[in-house]
């Protein structure tokens, strides 16, 4: 259900780092060429699932057949992978999951457990900060190589593939365990095992989806992500939306919509994208 409020039935409540807010979501399709906005909406949702594919559609003029998509985790779904597969659209959506996955991460959880300096300073805060700290090491810690031969612990080490494809309550998965030359002197053991006292090494099992059912969307886009080209493109991304959010926020002071009304809320975006174009092109000698 969408939640709204009496003076703005077009906005929507959208969980924020900052709290729940009242507000729109503003998308933008940019060129990782010339970081030109090739479209522009807003809509009153907090989730950015449903934008998605509307985006497709709506850029399809500017692109070729072999123009390549790239969107963060929370335009991931079944639903939008399945979408882009019948629009013919080669496309890299990541995961919620790609992070634990990827080994340049792996010291991401060191940061996540530092104050923040702009927000919440509470005590609260600072014990779930400290839990997840805590927090046992989840199999999606763990990177598993392309071929299946073996996967990677947080420390580093290999944990070797334990015999074929296996089935676990009706899934298909692979089972890897670690080898006690590695797990023993680890100084991980408590953050990585149930029982470090009693238990020698760890052992994973990646799932692969339901035995007898057709491979996901969206563990065929794992793959594509978790490869080295889908590890550049992902990064490619950082570098060529971020920079214009960051903009329009920043030097052009949008930090929130002053307008009422998704039609007001949507042109409001678009003349700010419109500023940013401009600008672009400017930096780029088309005003002379």
């Amino acid at each position: 259900m969408r939640l709204s409020n009496r003076t703005d039935n077009d906005s929507a409540k959208m969980a924020t780092a900052k709290g729940v807010v009242q507000g729109y979501t503003g998308v933008a399709t940019v060129d990782a060429a010339h970081q030109i906005v090739v479209d522009a909406q807003a809509h009153g949702t907090g989730s950015e699932q449903e934008l998605l594919l509307p985006v497709i559609d709506a850029s399809s003029a500017q692109r070729r057949p072999d123009t390549a998509i790239c969107a963060d985790a929370g335009y991931h779904s079944e639903k939008n992978l399945a979408g882009l597969e019948r629009r013919n659209v080669p496309a890299w959506v990541c995961d919620n999951g790609y992070r634990q996955r990827d080994p340049r991460y792996a010291e991401q959880a060191r940061h996540k457990a530092k104050p923040d300096a702009l927000w919440d300073k509470s005590e609260k805060a600072k014990d779930a900060r400290t839990a997840r700290k805590n927090m046992r090491y989840a199999n999606t810690d763990f990177t598993e190589a392309e071929d299946r031969s073996h996967c990677l612990c947080p420390a580093g080490k290999r944990l070797y593939r334990n015999g074929g494809e296996c089935t676990i309550n009706g899934y298909a998965a692979t089972k890897y365990t670690g080898a006690a030359r590695d797990c023993v002197p680890c100084d991980q053991r408590s953050r990585c095992l149930r029982t470090p006292d009693t238990t020698k090494v760890r052992q994973v099992a990646f799932f692969r989806g339901k035995r007898g059912d057709a491979e996901s969307h969206t563990e065929r886009m794992k793959r594509r992500i978790d490869s080295t080209e889908g590890k550049r493109m992902i990064a490619a991304r950082f570098a060529t939306v971020e920079p214009v959010f960051g903009n329009l926020r920043h030097n052009k002071r949008l930090a929130r919509f002053t307008l009422r009304g998704r039609t007001k809320v949507d042109g409001q975006w678009k003349l700010y994208c419109l500023v940013h174009n401009i600008e672009k092109l400017g930096h780029h000698g088309y005003a002379n």
